[in-house]
């Protein structure tokens, strides 16, 4: 089972999300939160696996609590799910570590396997989200991205360096192991090798890695 905690200051969001989790079968919601503060005490008193976290909420916002989340040893994985795609939220919530940005008109479909896949260790962006990140990456002139990138992406090794490009594209791991021919715990190896040499946080930061250095 995927434990599940929902995180929104509108206790009918929360109730929405329940009944629309609660039919999976390999879904369970074990707890809510109304802010972010709340929301770590739940993950420390809960352990879910997968947090549902909205943007604004009172007293902590979303994105400062999953960045105290992921300052933690074993942090759940993060979806942020609001009803604002503006590119500084984007680029917050992937700063902050989470693993996924979706809106909150996605279709519920979207939404469960969106879980299913970061609790894999996979990510998952709207369309819109992704759009406005690139966006603001390829018209940032504050850093030299192109620079950071290949000095970070030097120290992979070449097999690493490959799973790292199929991981910018997009793949999910079983994609990764079909094209690449190897298994699919060798994926999860390498993926979790390059996460640690590249200091990233999560697969969304890979390819952000991978597509400053332009290899996609």
């Amino acid at each position: 089972m995927i434990r599940v905690l929902l995180v929104d200051d509108d206790p009918l969001v929360r109730s929405a999300l329940s009944l629309m989790l609660g039919g999976q079968r390999d879904l369970e919601v074990v707890g809510e939160a109304s802010d972010g503060a709340q929301a770590l005490r739940q993950v420390d008193a809960l352990r879910p696996d997968v947090v549902l976290m909205d943007i604004r909420m009172p007293v902590m916002s979303g994105l400062d609590a999953t960045r105290r989340l992921h300052q933690q040893p074993d942090p759940p994985h993060v979806v942020v799910l609001t009803t604002f795609d503006a590119d500084d939220h984007v680029v917050g919530a992937v700063a902050a570590g989470a693993d996924g940005f979706l809106l909150k008109d996605t279709p519920p479909d979207q939404i469960v396997d969106a879980i299913r896949k970061v609790a894999a260790g996979e990510a998952m962006l709207s369309a819109s989200a992704t759009r406005s990140l690139l966006s603001r990456l390829r018209n940032d002139p504050s850093v030299n991205r192109l620079r950071h990138a290949e000095e970070r992406l030097a120290l992979l090794t070449e097999r690493e360096l490959e799973v790292a490009v199929t991981v910018g594209r997009g793949l999910s791991n079983a994609e990764i192991a079909a094209e690449l021919y190897l298994s699919v715990p060798t994926v999860k190896a390498h993926v979790s090798r390059l996460l640690g040499k590249l200091g990233c946080a999560n697969r969304v930061q890979v390819a952000m890695c991978v597509h400053d250095a332009g290899l996609v």
